[in-house]
């Protein structure tokens, strides 16, 4: 197994097609990803002292972290849209080895900031809605 490249860790948001094309959101320089999931405890007296769990049980939930340069590009703009509403929007994440998870986030926090005489820049929080599936 050869180590895969963080650059090619991409955040990507749909035009809202029927049939979606997924735009990279530009400029980015750090992406990450939690997948999280609540237990359900099914421990009893039978258990023999040990904790059981039930098996597809609970709330998944997947978090996306970016951060990057302020570019000015459509899918920046739209991102920026939406945290404003407060709308729901479908995105992918791409690896580089090919593979990719798709579905809706709520943008849970977007920040911007800037030096007088740099770039400007932002970080933003993503959770999903419903179902996170390969794509």
């Amino acid at each position: 197994m050869t180590a895969q490249k963080g650059a090619a860790f991409l955040l990507k948001i749909s035009d809202g097609a029927t049939t979606p094309v997924y735009q990279t959101v530009a400029g980015l320089r750090t992406t990450q990803m939690s997948i999280t999931g609540d237990t359900v405890v099914i421990t009893s007296k039978d258990s023999g002292g040990w904790r059981e769990l039930l098996s597809g049980a609970g709330v998944r939930t997947v978090s996306v972290s970016a951060s990057g340069i302020f570019l000015g590009s459509t899918a920046e703009n739209q991102i920026r849209t939406n945290a404003m509403a407060g709308t729901l929007d479908d995105y992918e994440l791409s690896f580089e080895d090919g593979a990719k998870l798709r579905g809706r986030f709520l943008i849970q926090k977007l920040d911007y900031a800037g030096d007088f005489n740099g770039e400007r820049n932002y970080a933003m929080q993503l959770e999903s809605s419903g179902a996170v599936v390969p794509a």
